[in-house]
């Protein structure tokens, strides 16, 4: 009895260390790391920065289990484009223990110091779309908006055989991105002396389809010379009717290439759209981030551009394909 009863006592601290190690694997896999990222567009009604949420979600999924971890898509956009509404967001964010924050930019000057103090209080903070480049965000994910502006102008000049008038459809005039891709579009006009921009030919808007649609409709009634618009933005296009006129009356280039703006592609009310990836904007800046957050990469350019595709009647229907992923959308 004696020897029973003290190989009981040897045996029963084992089994219960054994217990409690297999408690504590079993709570190592329920328990993952979680990496928060805060995710911040321009506005929440525009179909390119949905995309981009569903990205950002696709990549943390994907890239959670590539790495092991949790993450969690924090998205704070405001309803309507508010700059100051961003800036709140972006230091809440990284008050609340955000390990990355991706920002779309409404306006640089305004956001600048926000995104300086984040990176100041720990959060790795990056731009996509639009960017705040005196800041001390690490990387700006996007397209380069110059050349999208030079682009732009190119098309817009062999549509209309590089003779006649234009204007300048410009969205916001305190969005970095909008400002350069004018600046593309004026420097582009250079190369085309019979192609002439009308007097105060450049008109800017509040970003909705119905402000930009009453801007172009209105500047078209009320110079009726001009035969061609370089538009640095599609919003116009996202709404229907918007142009009141017959369809290649007056040519058209614009960015972007959601299913409303292929409709009047496909109509020849547009001729060639300038299309940006815009779920990549939600999901290359959750892998830029978690590289960064997790393998500490350095990059040697902050700068990483996006190509740009271009869409005509031709490829179209191939293009519209993406949106059935993006925004469950055809």
């Amino acid at each position: 009895m004696k020897l029973r009863t003290k190989f009981s006592l040897i045996i029963m601290p084992i089994a219960l260390i054994g217990m409690l190690l297999l408690l504590t694997n079993c709570g190592k896999k329920d328990n993952k790391k979680t990496i928060s990222i805060g995710l911040i567009a321009k506005n929440q009604t525009n179909p390119v920065f949905q995309a981009a949420y569903t990205g950002a979600k696709d990549a943390a999924i994907e890239l959670g289990k590539k790495y092991g971890v949790e993450v969690k898509i924090n998205w704070q956009t405001p309803t309507d484009e508010n700059p100051q509404k961003q800036a709140e967001a972006i230091e809440q964010l990284a008050r609340s223990g955000a390990a990355g924050i991706a920002v779309s930019c409404s306006d640089a000057n305004i956001l600048t110091s926000t995104i300086d103090k984040a990176v100041g209080l720990g959060s790795e903070v990056m731009c996509f779309d639009s960017d705040a480049p005196k800041s001390k965000r690490f990387a700006y994910f996007g397209t380069d908006d110059f050349i999208c502006g030079q682009m732009v102008m190119k098309n817009l000049a062999a549509q209309m055989n590089n003779k006649g008038n234009i204007a300048i459809l410009a969205g916001n005039q305190s969005a970095p991105n909008i400002q350069n891709r004018v600046k593309g579009i004026l420097e582009e006009l250079k190369n085309y002396p019979d192609i002439k921009l009308i007097n105060n030919g450049i008109f800017y808007h509040a970003e909705t389809p119905e402000q930009a649609a009453e801007t172009i409709n209105r500047a078209q009634t009320l110079n009726p010379t001009i035969n061609g618009w370089a538009c640095a933005g599609g919003w116009h296009l996202f709404t229907k009717n918007a142009l009141k006129w017959d369809a290649g009356k007056v040519k058209v280039v614009a960015v972007d290439a959601l299913p409303p703006e292929l409709d009047y592609l496909e109509s020849g009310h547009v001729q060639v759209l300038m299309a940006q990836n815009c779920y990549n904007w939600g999901y290359k800046s959750v892998e830029i981030l978690l590289d960064r957050i997790i393998n500490k990469t350095k990059l040697d350019n902050p700068i990483i551009i996006d190509q740009l595709t271009v869409v005509d009647k031709n490829n179209s229907a191939e293009f519209r394909k993406n949106w059935a992923k993006w925004i469950g959308s055809n």
